[in-house]
C-alpha cells in the first residue's frame, strides 16, 4: 500500500525533515502518492545523487508524464505553452539547449553583475533601515533577484510591474490567479521574444535571439527559457536569503559566529543550501525498468527525488539536522547533479552572497518578530517563505568597496 505523502499541506511544508527522516530510516525508497498521483520516493544521499544523472530516470514530460497531465499542479511545467526548456528535456534535445545558454550565460556575464546586485542590495536595504523592522522577503529578499533578473532577460523598465506581478503570482509568492497570470506571462514572453530577434540589445534574451546555427532557438524554446528562469531562478535566490536568514535566526550561535568572522560566508551559503534549500523534491520519469536502493521501478512509473531528505541523511552529513556554517562537507544537491546541474547556480551564489552580506553589515540585533507569522508557500517542488518578519538596529552604511567579496563558482 502507498504511502500518503500530502506534500503540499502546510503543515508538511513548516516541517518536512521529520516525515521524510522517518521514511529514509525505514528505507530508501518507498512507494507514495501525493496530490492523488502514486510515484516512487528516493530518500537516502547515494541514491538520490545517482538517480539524479541516471539515463534511465527522463526528464522529458511528453508521454512518460501521462499520468501528471490533466492535474492542476504539474499539467503546465510538463505540457503547456512554455514546457521546451532545460529542465523537461533529455539528450540530445538538453545537450543542445544547454549549450546555447551556457554559452551566453558565461561566468565573466554574472561577474559582471556583481556591482548592479551590491548597489540593487544597498538600495533596498537603506529603505527599510531607519523602521527597525521589515518583512525580508517583500523588502529584500524578493525585490532583489527579480529585478536582477528582468534586467538580465532585458524587460524595459516600463513593462517590469506587470512583469513582477505575474512572476509573485506564477511562483506563490503573492495570491492571484495563477492560471491567468502564467498566460498573460506566455503571450509577453513570446512578444519579447519576437522584439529581441531584431533589437540589438545586448541583454540575455537578445543575445540569444541573434544566435546561428546550432545555438539558434526557437521563440518558443527562447520563451520557455525566459519562463524557467523567472520561475527558477527567482524562487532559488529569494528561498536562498528567507529560508538562510531563517536558520540563523533559530540558530543564535551560528548568526553570532558569522557576524564575528563574515570570511566563513562562502560555507555558510552552502551550507544554507543544503540544510533548507531552495529545492525539495525533483521529479523523474522511469524510461526503462530501473532498481535504486535495491527497489525495481517499472517502465512508465513517476520517481520523486527527495533533495530535502538526501540533504540530511545522517549517514552522508554528520549532525545532518544541525546547522553548521562551518561545514567541511559542501557537496550538497541543492544545484542538483550531473547533466541537469543548474546553470543558474553561480547567480544565485552570487545574489546570496551579497544579500547576506549587506544585512550583516547593515543589520544588527537581527531577530525573529513572532509577534508575525511565518508565511510558507506551498509547493511539492521547492519549500520557500512568502513573509519572514524581523527587528533589527540599524548599522552604520560600509563602504561596498570595503567589503570582502568571494568569487563566483563556475558550474560543475
Amino acid at each position: 500500500m502507498a504511502v500518503n505523502l500530502d506534500a503540499l499541506r502546510p503543515g508538511f511544508t513548516d516541517d518536512p525533515y521529520s516525515v521524510l527522516k522517518s521514511l529514509r530510516e525505514a528505507g530508501p525508497v518507498h512507494r507514495v502518492e501525493t496530490l492523488g498521483v502514486p510515484m516512487w520516493l528516493v530518500t537516502r544521499y547515494p541514491d538520490v545523487r545517482a538517480a539524479l544523472d541516471n539515463p534511465l530516470l527522463s526528464s522529458h514530460g511528453s508521454a512518460l508524464a501521462e499520468p501528471l497531465r490533466g492535474h492542476p499542479h504539474f499539467a503546465s511545467w510538463w505540457f503547456g505553452d512554455l514546457s521546451d526548456h532545460m529542465m523537461n528535456s533529455d539528450a540530445p534535445d538538453h545537450t543542445r539547449l544547454r549549450r546555447a545558454v551556457s554559452s551566453e550565460l558565461t561566468t565573466r556575464r554574472i561577474t559582471a553583475l556583481r556591482p548592479r546586485i551590491e548597489q540593487l542590495a544597498a538600495s533596498l536595504a537603506d529603505s527599510f533601515a531607519d523602521s527597525g523592522g521589515c518583512d525580508l522577503i517583500a523588502d529584500f529578499a524578493a525585490p532583489l533577484p527579480i529585478t536582477v533578473l528582468m534586467e538580465l532577460l532585458g524587460v524595459p523598465a516600463v513593462d517590469q510591474e506587470n512583469f513582477r506581478y505575474w512572476a509573485d503570482v506564477v511562483t506563490g509568492l503573492a495570491d492571484g490567479d495563477a492560471s491567468s497570470a502564467r498566460e498573460e506571462a506566455s503571450g509577453y514572453l513570446r512578444d519579447l521574444v519576437v522584439h529581441k530577434r531584431t533589437s540589438g540589445d545586448n541583454d540575455l534574451i537578445g543575445a540569444l535571439a541573434r544566435a546561428t546555427g546550432e545555438a539558434a532557438l526557437t521563440d518558443g524554446e527562447l520563451a520557455s527559457l525566459a519562463f524557467l528562469l523567472l520561475v527558477a531562478g527567482y524562487t532559488t535566490a529569494v528561498d536562498l536569503v528567507g529560508n538562510g536568514v531563517l536558520a540563523l535566526l533559530r540558530n543564535p550561535e551560528q548568526l553570532e559566529l558569522l557576524q564575528r568572522s563574515s570570511s566563513l560566508l562562502p560555507g555558510a551559503i552552502e551550507e544554507f543550501l543544503r540544510f533548507d534549500g531552495p529545492t525539495s523534491h525533483v521529479l523523474r520519469f522511469a524510461a526503462q525498468p530501473v532498481t535504486i536502493g535495491g527497489v525495481q521501478i517499472p517502465a512508465g512509473d513517476v520517481v520523486l527525488l527527495s533533495l530535502a531528505s538526501a540533504e540530511h541523511d545522517s549517514a552522508r552529513y554528520p549532525r545532518a539536522d544541525q546547522l553548521n556554517i562551518e561545514r567541511a562537507d559542501r557537496q550538497h544537491l541543492a544545484f542538483g547533479h550531473g547533466m541537469h546541474f543548474c546553470l543558474g547556480a553561480p547567480l544565485a551564489r552570487l545574489e546570496g552572497e551579497v544579500a547576506f552580506r549587506t544585512l550583516l553589515s547593515r543589520c544588527a540585533g537581527l531577530t525573529l518578530d513572532t509577534a508575525q507569522p511565518l508565511g510558507w508557500r506551498v509547493s511539492l517542488g521547492s519549500r520557500g517563505l512568502r513573509a519572514l518578519p524581523v527587528t533589527f538596529r540599524t548599522k552604520p552604511a560600509m563602504p561596498l568597496d570595503e567589503q570582502a567579496t568571494i568569487k563566483v563558482p563556475k558550474p560543475s
